[in-house]
């Protein structure tokens, strides 16, 4: 009796050991470099490991059975396919490189976040189509809290400036992407030099009072920070105009070609405003 069930326990485990298979490989970019690291696993089950320093990877004790095989590497395409594991399979795998693209980085020292105590105001994109009429910059702030705004024509084309909390521009910070447009001596800031850059700005953070000025030891009144738009992937196109009082006329031009063979991209924009 003894016999008989040492006789199945060891068919039992011989079955068991027969069924169960290698799966190895290695993981190289298409250049034939290795790629240490990558992550290989198996969807559907808890069986995963990670190359090693020759790119080399291996699965051992895998039950035979059909699976799906997975291959991810930061910056390249994940690799996927379908295995039946019968027997030891050895598999090379060759990933490509792809192109990652993600909103800009917004350094936290320059805009104002939920729950810092800084008193701020946010000019979205949407926003700032429906306002930007041709007038300068200036004027798409002047529905905000605190802000003045003074044009030299009064049409809002030309000299124009805008003061928070009584503060001018000598005592606030503005920021382009991050970079000063603050005159080094002066301080000031003329947007005649700068007509339509709202058809270039993405959105606008206003910080009344002290914030997060990154320029300037007097800019105490307040800080006005400018995105203009990030990478875009597909080409576009877009003809804006618009007429106003005082024979005031504003006609736009953007085109990009978008990503072109994942490498480059080409944007312009024209614009005429004349009144």
């Amino acid at each position: 009796m003894r016999s008989l069930f040492s006789l199945m326990v060891f068919f039992v485990c011989g079955v068991s050991l027969f069924s169960q298979v290698r799966i190895s490989g290695q993981v190289t970019d298409g250049q034939g470099r290795p790629l240490p690291g990558a992550n290989v696993v198996l969807r559907g089950t808890y069986l995963g490991t990670v190359t090693d320093g020759d790119g080399h990877f291996l699965l051992g004790r895998v039950p035979a059975g059909d699976y799906l095989l997975r291959v991810s590497f930061i910056g390249y395409d994940p690799y996927e396919k379908s295995l039946v594991a019968g027997k030891d399979v050895r598999i090379d795998v060759v990933l490509h490189a792809s192109d990652i693209l993600t909103d800009e980085v917004v350094v936290s020292g320059v805009r104002a976040e939920t729950g810092l105590p800084v008193t701020y105001a946010n000019v979205s994109r949407q926003e700032i189509e429906k306002k930007n009429m041709g007038q300068d910059l200036p004027y798409l702030l002047r529905s905000l809290p605190s802000v003045v705004v003074t044009s030299d024509a009064g049409a809002g084309v030309g000299y124009t400036a805008f003061r928070i909390r009584g503060s001018d521009l000598t005592r606030i910070n503005v920021t382009l992407n991050g970079i000063p447009l603050n005159d080094p001596e002066s301080h000031g800031v003329w947007w005649v030099d700068l007509p339509d850059l709202a058809s270039s700005v993405y959105d606008i953070q206003m910080q009344r009072g002290v914030g997060t000025s990154t320029n300037g030891a007097g800019a105490f009144g307040a800080s006005v920070n400018l995105r203009t738009f990030s990478l875009e992937k597909d080409p576009y196109a877009e003809v804006a105009s618009a007429a106003g009082s005082f024979a005031t006329f504003k006609n736009t031009l953007r085109v990009g070609t978008g990503l072109i063979k994942k490498h480059f991209a080409f944007d312009a924009r024209a614009s005429k405003i004349v009144s």
